[in-house]
């Protein structure tokens, strides 16, 4: 078998044994189920948001800058 589609059939087994999980600690989890408004709630998914995007952001520019380097060159 082909590298390249062992690598994809092991990575598509991933997406298709997805399980329902919280992401949330217990502690955080009852601070947001005990509050009446979402507020806190809104903020703590924001906060999960920008953790998740950041590297995201920095690998893209990291590889940007290499590709337009050797590009250049």
């Amino acid at each position: 078998m082909n590298k390249s589609v062992t690598i994809f059939l092991v990575f598509a087994s991933f997406f298709l044994i997805a399980n329902d999980v919280e992401a949330q600690c217990a502690m955080c989890r009852a601070a947001l189920e005990s509050e009446s408004d979402n507020s806190q709630a809104e903020g703590i998914n924001n906060g999960i948001v920008y953790l998740m995007a950041i590297p995201y952001v920095l690998v893209g520019g990291l590889f940007y800058f290499i590709y337009r380097k050797l590009r250049n060159s």
